[in-house]
């Protein structure tokens, strides 16, 4: 396969695949792809690599993910692949009409209202238990040192560890909030560069979930914490909620295009955009990455499937489209043919920022996941359990107070979800696990880093190093500051509004591992816009 021993990309940053034969673990922290590495050469398979990778990028990149999080995998084993839905559902007692009588017309960003249950430890616990060779507590050491004995911070951590603070100083002024402070910024800042942060609460937490398998968190002391602090501030989140989470385990969805399977998990997620994309795309012949034929056509198809998804997704029960009636061939020709030559306007949702960590990993028996781990919106609600380090996700923030709209905000409800997973297989021989974390970036970033693999044949690393476009509304379009400057002007003259953007992580961060099916040697490839480091051996 070309894209195994493929050159890197012209205009990307110099880096080179990762190539190795017995594991792989590839993250955005050098010291979570460390963590994933160690279990491995301890005798743990790829699911365990993954458990342990994510536990730690809870305490070493706190501003994208944690304990208080969802999270959403794709496992392949034994010849098979499953998907895990771990996302978690709104409060039973929430409401529109509670919601407003709060005083809100839209649900808030920070605080109780936008918490949903939070799926993460159940997501490590199922996985550990299914699949995973060692025992949990062993496989959530590596996180737990982290957090009781500290880790130096990374440039781009402080980066946005000071730009979480700013915010949330500037916002966050209810009592409620204080612990949040206490935690993330106890000397009324947040960290700089090689400064060496701990949070003891966070490893007792993490002890706590190993020892008992999450059951703490969901059905004993902690589910009591997480509950109290609810009550006490008035919000919906009680014991109940807590008590009857059970991550899901789910059928992947699927697209081939050009030849390939590409898998996603099926929707509350919205890895149906990234599908629909790809079937309105393999309609094209695509003979150079580099052309503005190339990227109009891509943007356009992006507009499409994002209007269909902001139009119909939600938690699976509540669609009144199927997911199968959106990625049929019919469908996908009907939308197909909308695409001329100049830009279009559809009408859908406007995309916004996130805070994610993807992860993927392999081993030498031929296990491989792909798995992602989110807060939202960096550190999510802004509230932190007190005593835990527990900080709680704010992913109710997406839901809709339009009684009419397919999202619309109810009890017990998983709302439309960004984090998505992916997996390419061929022939039902698996090719591995990518993803590119970011918001409403991520179903774009998997259809430009598919391409640049199968029509392009890229290997991983130049796969991703290659200048990403995001769509952001109406006709614009936001592109990197290394974009072809002449491909640019050649899209502007079609009527895409084309604005370069400078700051690089406003494009995702991906993380790629591909198998090759005839040798098993690993090929990866990891965020050159980060501290991304792909470990192996």
């Amino acid at each position: 396969m070309e894209f195994f021993n493929s050159q890197t990309y012209p205009y990307a940053a110099p880096r080179q695949a990762t190539y190795a034969k017995n594991g792989m673990v590839a993250t955005s922290q050098p010291l979570a792809s460390q963590a994933g590495l160690a279990i491995l050469k301890q005798g743990g398979n790829a699911i365990d690599a993954a458990i342990a990778t994510a536990a730690c990028l809870t305490v070493v990149e706190p501003t994208s993910n944690g304990i208080g999080g969802d999270a959403f995998a794709l496992v392949w084993t034994k010849g098979n692949l499953h998907g895990l839905n771990a996302s978690g559902r709104s409060p039973k007692a929430i409401s529109i009409d509670a919601v407003k009588e709060a005083g809100h017309q839209a649900i808030p960003k920070y605080g109780w209202i936008p918490v949903t249950v939070p799926g993460a430890p159940g997501a490590w616990a199922e996985l550990s238990k299914q699949f995973g060779k060692l025992p949990l507590q062993e496989v959530l050491k590596p996180a737990i040192l982290y957090a009781q004995d500290g880790f130096p911070v990374s440039p781009t951590l402080s980066k946005f560890w000071k730009k979480a603070y700013d915010v949330f100083k500037a916002q966050l002024t209810d009592d409620m909030f204080r612990e949040w402070f206490q935690t993330f910024a106890p000397n009324d800042r947040a960290p700089e560069p090689g400064e060496i942060w701990s949070s003891p609460n966070h490893a007792k937490t993490l002890q706590e979930i190993a020892e008992t398998g999450a059951e703490s968190f969901y059905r004993g002391e902690l589910a009591e914490k997480i509950s109290n602090f609810s009550q006490a501030n008035g919000g919906f989140l009680d014991l109940d909620d807590l008590a009857s989470y059970q991550p899901d385990w789910v059928s992947p969805i699927k697209v081939n295009y050009h030849g390939y399977d590409v898998w996603e998990i099926p929707p509350n997620g919205q890895g149906i955009v990234a599908l629909q994309a790809l079937t309105i795309l393999k309609g094209f012949h695509f003979t150079a990455k580099d052309s503005v034929d190339t990227y109009h056509k891509q943007i356009e198809a992006i507009k499409l499937a994002f209007s269909d998804g902001q139009e119909h997704v939600t938690e699976e029960r509540y669609m009144k489209r199927s997911a199968e009636e959106l990625l049929s061939e019919t469908y996908g020709n009907d939308r197909r043919s909308l695409i001329g030559d100049a830009a279009m306007q559809p009408e859908a949702g406007e995309p916004s920022l996130s805070g994610t960590v993807y992860l993927a990993t392999a081993d030498n028996e031929g296990n491989m996941v792909s798995f992602i781990q989110s807060n939202y919106m960096g550190f999510g609600s802004g509230l932190v359990v007190p005593g835990t380090g527990i900080a709680l996700q704010n992913r109710g923030h997406n839901f809709s107070l339009d009684p009419n709209h397919v999202n619309v905000l109810a009890g017990n409800k998983r709302t439309y979800h960004t984090i998505i997973p992916g997996f390419l297989t061929k022939d039902t021989q698996p090719i591995g696990p990518f993803g590119v974390m970011g918001g409403f970036m991520q179903p774009q970033g998997h259809v430009q880093v598919i391409m640049n693999t199968i029509d392009f044949h890229l290997n991983p690393q130049a796969a991703l190093d290659a200048p990403r476009w995001q769509w952001m509304k109406d006709k614009q379009v936001e592109v990197e500051h290394r974009f072809p400057h002449h491909i640019a002007m050649d899209l502007a003259k079609k009527g895409h509004d084309i604005r370069i953007q400078l700051e690089p992580n406003s494009f995702g961060r991906g993380q790629v591992i591909w198998r090759d099916p005839d040798t098993g040697v690993l090929v990866g490839g990891t965020e050159s816009r980060t501290d991304g480091t792909v470990a192996a051996w």
